[in-house]
């Protein structure tokens, strides 16, 4: 016995051990990859001397003779602290997802292949001015310097990440870039789903279309015709949509395209006379963060701001004349047309002038540890042909038609890069909005502050559609009717435009800008309707603001949602009945409905009550809907507060959601209402236990800063993915989108990565941080130090002064040519 004991400890010893080496020489070589920001290097690819000066936080500051030397070592600046970021937003785009994760991406890759970004990217590149091709030629020389030596100096592969893919890293093109570009105009649309779904409930019942999808308060819209009477031959389904929750996938949720805060206040606003601008643009969050702070010393002058690694401008920020800040503009860019296929030769479909041939070649996707799987693209005028397994098109798709994609971003001559890296050399706002003359994709409203006023125009290409077009772009239409085909664009001196407006202030929050009648509406589908709200109060209650108003409204975590619903489905339960014997569900719903009479609607995140309130409206709204939707109910993940305030004020007969259909009695809203809330509140129970006062919201909203590829691998998943508890919620100005499904469906998944306000008074005054920190190794002290200060609200300084940059200098990499002249 003892001497097997013996072999046991000793088989147990060596086993640690074995551990232990296995770990260290693990954190070795990912230690390797971390960038030494002291080094020097002699490098080919630029004319003179350059020098990157990295402040406390992390941010460079590129100092070079050229313009040509600086975007060099932007590149090189990107690829030694987010080489991983880019190689797979790079891999997205090309739809080359699968030759690395596997069958898990296959799907991914075969839509980004339909949709061919890449390839209209690469088209696109011969469209930029000179100025931006030399750009986009030096920025991708200094990535590909930075990967030169990973390679020559065996610096971890550059990334920890590398170690477990093992694919060989590509040198970056300009293409590249253009093509990241064009997958952020991906990722801020949702119209394309947004006219499925509206399709899918508009063939069970045009009445629930209106409701559930309600038209914007503001001008009125003519009454859309049934979906069914314009595509004949399309069966109604109950069954659910299907959405991909793959953190790798570009396309999500509609709810999760584009959102973001942006205001601007004239020196006549301003407490010190200098014009101030805010901005906060809204994506998913992920470790590290979408966004990138840095400063480039142009021949133009400073600029400093936001850029996305793989992107050489600065796409918010300013310069020391210019501020701007952008927000997704919910313009309608994009289309779905039924394709009509000929029945003797399914190769050629219906046109305006008859049946014509699509346009077609075949393409192979590589898989890891799978067959490769060949796809045949084809496309029609309207654009590229998408199979009804993707963004269930086969539910809105009648027998023998296949459904096109029309969109603005497929133009295969997009000068959005020459409009992006021209933007950084404005110095006024006349100059800024000139600039949008050439921005295509994706429809940004721009805000800009000089030092004389401020002004909003809406950036990008606004498609020209027929005044008769079937569904006004609200619903799939026929391809091959003239009066549904795009007509080119619309003039940009069409596209929304405030500038110096009596008041003093512009600002959107994705709110409906613009009423105006089809077809030059701009859009039918907005991103918000209550942060506007709660916005234009904040503005207007005070005569002149200040850099510090603009934060606090930045921080801003009142809901309007919560103040008009609240009141609304609590009317009847308030202060009602005696009071109910202790432990009993009764006694919980009554406790619950004092302490929500006394909330002022703040998503703080120390308090019981968001919690409630965000519970309590979930259930309502799937108690509404599930009985008439059926599974097809899951695809309103979110609560729509105009929905419940169409049902509780019974706009247009909408009462009758109320009404169970299934069952013999006929139930009040009251009653709903009611019961909702006892289902929240069991929930809760289960969770968080029965004491109301001791529920928090900020455990059920934790900001989930997720790494998109080890973020679910379990023990690299402590390391990797960044948790905090967080306030606000999905209405509130500093927005913290929920995930609206699974087991924690109040995580905050979507939000305010990147937050800057700049003051015109004292420019070097002006702040501004991200959600995570510049470092996308897990390793580095800059993975998370920035996630900190963003939680509490803070930011960092965004000077231009050198002096200020190199006195808080934590390193300076010097970049000299390989060979002097």
């Amino acid at each position: 016995m003892l001497t097997a004991f013996r072999w046991l400890l000793r088989i147990f010893s060596g086993l640690l051990l074995l551990s232990a080496g296995v770990i260290t020489l693990a954190y070795y070589f990912a230690t390797r990859s971390l960038p030494d920001y002291d080094e020097d290097y002699r490098l080919d690819g630029i004319d003179a001397p350059v020098e990157i000066v990295r402040d406390t936080a992390d941010v460079p500051h590129i100092f070079g003779a050229s313009d040509g030397d600086v975007y060099f070592a932007l590149g090189f600046a990107h690829a030694q602290d987010r080489l991983w970021q880019m190689i797979v937003q790079r891999r997205t785009v090309q739809g080359r997802l699968s030759e690395v994760f596997g069958t898990r991406t296959a799907k991914t890759d075969e839509l980004m292949r339909r949709f061919d970004l890449y390839g209209l990217a690469s088209q696109s590149l011969g469209a930029q001015d000179d100025e931006t091709r030399a750009a986009l030629e030096a920025y991708s020389r200094g990535v590909n310097a930075w990967i030169s030596i990973v390679n020559e100096e065996a610096k971890g592969r550059g990334a920890p990440e590398l170690f477990l893919f093992s694919n060989e890293i590509a040198y970056w093109q300009p293409t590249d870039s253009i093509a990241i570009l064009k997958l952020m105009a991906l990722k801020t649309t949702a119209q394309a789903r947004a006219e499925i779904l509206r399709a899918r409930i508009s063939l069970l019942s045009n009445d629930w279309a209106q409701d559930l999808l309600p038209d914007v308060p503001g001008e009125g819209v003519a009454a859309l015709p049934p979906y069914a009477s314009l595509v004949p031959g399309v069966r109604r389904s109950y069954a659910a949509l299907t959405f991909e929750n793959d953190p790798l996938s570009p396309l999500r949720e509609p709810v999760f395209a584009g959102a973001s805060n942006a205001w601007a206040a004239a020196p006549d606003r301003s407490a010190a006379g200098g014009s101030l601008l805010a901005n906060d643009p809204h994506f998913d969050f992920t470790a590290p963060s979408l966004w990138y702070l840095a400063r480039l010393d142009l021949a133009s002058g400073g600029v400093i701001g936001a850029t996305i690694p793989g992107i050489p401008a600065i796409l918010t920020g300013r310069n020391a004349s210019l501020g701007w800040g952008i927000s997704a503009a919910w313009m309608d860019d994009q289309d779905i047309h039924l394709e009509e296929l000929n029945p003797a030769d399914p190769e050629r479909y219906r046109t305006p002038d008859g049946w014509k041939t699509f346009q077609s070649r075949r393409t192979i996707i590589e898989i890891k540890d799978a067959a490769p799987i060949t796809v045949t693209l084809r496309w029609s005028d309207n654009g590229p042909i998408l199979p009804g397994s993707h963004m269930d098109l086969d539910t809105v798709t009648p027998r023998n038609h296949v459904a096109a994609l029309n969109w603005t971003a497929l133009d295969p001559a997009d000068t959005t890069m020459s409009a992006a890296i021209r933007l950084m050399q404005a110095r006024s706002v006349a100059e800024g909005i000139a600039v949008g003359k050439d921005y295509v994709a994706p429809a940004m409203n721009v805000t800009m502050a000089d030092q004389d006023g401020v002004a909003m125009v809406m950036f990008g290409k606004m498609p020209a559609r027929d005044a008769g077009m079937n569904g006004q772009g609200r619903l799939p239409s026929l391809g091959w009717m003239t009066q549904n085909r795009w007509q080119g664009y619309l003039p940009y001196a069409l596209n929304p435009r405030f500038v110096d407006p009596i008041g003093g202030i512009v600002g959107n929050t994705n709110n409906k800008t613009v009423d105006r009648p089809f077809p030059r509406h701009v859009s039918f589908n907005w991103g918000d309707t209550q942060r506007v709200q709660r916005w234009t109060r904040l503005m207007q209650e005070r005569e002149v603001h200040s850099r510090e108003s603009f934060i606090a409204a930045q921080l801003d975590t009142v809901s309007p949602a919560a103040r008009t619903i609240l009141p609304l489905i609590a009317a009847d339960l308030w202060f009602t009945g005696e009071a109910a014997p202790a432990g009993t569900p009764e006694r919980l719903r009554q406790r619950a409905l004092e302490v929500l009479a006394e909330w002022d609607g703040d998503m703080n995140e120390h308090l019981p009550e968001p919690l409630i309130y965000a519970a309590w409206v979930r259930a309502l709204q799937n108690r509404l809907i599930r009985d008439e939707l059926g599974p097809l109910a899951d695809a309103f993940t979110h609560v729509e507060p105009l929905f419940l305030e169409r049902v509780f004020r019974d706009i247009d007969g909408a009462a009758r959601w109320c009404d169970v259909m299934q069952s013999a009695s006929t139930e009040s809203c009251t009653d709903i209402a009611r019961m909702s809330l006892d289902d929240a509140l069991l929930d809760l129970s289960e969770r968080y236990g029965p004491n109301v006062e001791s529920w928090r919201w900020g455990d059920a909203h934790q900001a989930t800063h997720d790494h998109p590829v080890l973020g679910r691998t379990p023990v690299l998943n402590w390391f990797v993915n960044i948790r905090q508890s967080t306030s606000g919620g999905d209405h509130t100005l500093d927005r913290g989108l929920s995930s609206g499904t699974g087991p924690d469906p109040f995580q905050n998944v979507n939000g305010a990565g990147y937050r800057g306000v700049y003051d015109f008074a004292d420019p070097d005054s002006s702040v501004f941080i991200i959600s995570t920190g510049q470092s996308g190794h897990p390793l580095s002290r800059h993975y998370d130090d920035l996630s900190v200060l963003w939680r509490r609200g803070e930011y960092v300084p965004m000077s231009l002064d050198p002096d200020l940059a190199r006195a808080a200098a934590t390193g300076v990499t010097n970049l000299a040519p390989l060979t002097t002249p």
